[in-house]
């Protein structure tokens, strides 16, 4: 029980790598806070998982952050997963997309990381460390992706983000790290895959670009972060860790 006795708290936690990581963290015997924004696919993960903890929460809204916050004790862990795909070149970013990206990926993360970092610097004081995972992409600083062009910037910023919380908290006990998917089975993915001139041929795209000849699933993910939400991590903070089948070799 890898995670036993410890309290974790992750966004998007109704379907995919949020949904699939908390899972994996209630099997190795954490406390799993599952949020969301959508409510059906909440009820659902509740339905099939009883044990776990669910609440409805938009973490582009500062002010339900602070009010949910309030509701919970302070975390041993926090796997920000919400994000969302742009698809489309410079020339295709409205400066609406461009908002939303950045207040979505990058801004929602860094107020999540700001509302519950206290409590976790007051919980590494008494089990010796806390850590926060968060969702960047290979498609980031890492590598440029055609199409990927807001998404991209705004992964890249993810990881800026993870390192400097990195920086300024390694000595008070607060580990953070960023994990790197490469092309993963999702219903984002599908729903992507579906929305394609040509849904056949798109998918075959997305497989082509993973060396390994498939797409990764939820979980080949999941166990990354289980790992770095655990105490088998404990040396690794700073990180941008890929699990992306060989794309970045």
């Amino acid at each position: 029980m890898r995670l036993k006795g410890k309290t974790i708290l992750i966004t998007a936690a109704g379907q995919g790598i949020g949904r699939a990581s908390a899972e994996a963290c209630l099997k190795e015997g954490a406390n799993v806070i599952a949020t969301d924004i959508n409510q059906e696919a909440l009820q659902k993960f509740k339905s099939d998982c009883p044990e776990v903890q669910t609440y409805v929460l938009d973490v582009m809204d500062s002010n339900a952050i602070k009010a949910f916050a309030k509701t919970i004790p302070n975390l041993d862990g926090l796997f920000n997963c919400a994000g969302f795909v742009h698809n489309g070149t410079v020339l295709d970013i409205s400066d609406e997309d461009w908002d939303f990206s950045m207040n979505l990926n990058v801004t929602s993360m860094m107020r999540m990381c700001r509302t519950f970092l206290p409590g976790m610097l007051e919980q590494a004081k008494i089990t010796g460390s806390s850590s926060i995972v968060n969702m960047a992409s290979m498609a980031s600083s890492i590598k440029g992706f055609p199409m990927r062009t807001a998404y991209g910037a705004t992964k890249a910023a993810v990881i800026g983000l993870t390192k400097g919380i990195a920086a300024d908290f390694v000595k008070k006990g607060i580990r953070c790290n960023s994990v790197n998917p490469g092309t993963v089975n999702t219903p984002s993915l599908q729903g992507r895959i579906s929305s394609a001139p040509d849904p056949v041929q798109a998918e075959k795209d997305f497989i082509a670009r993973q060396p390994m000849g498939r797409l990764a699933e939820v979980s080949d993910i999941a166990p990354m972060v289980v790992f770095l939400l655990s105490d088998e991590s404990q040396c690794v903070t700073g990180q941008s860790l890929s699990v992306d089948g060989g794309v970045t070799i």
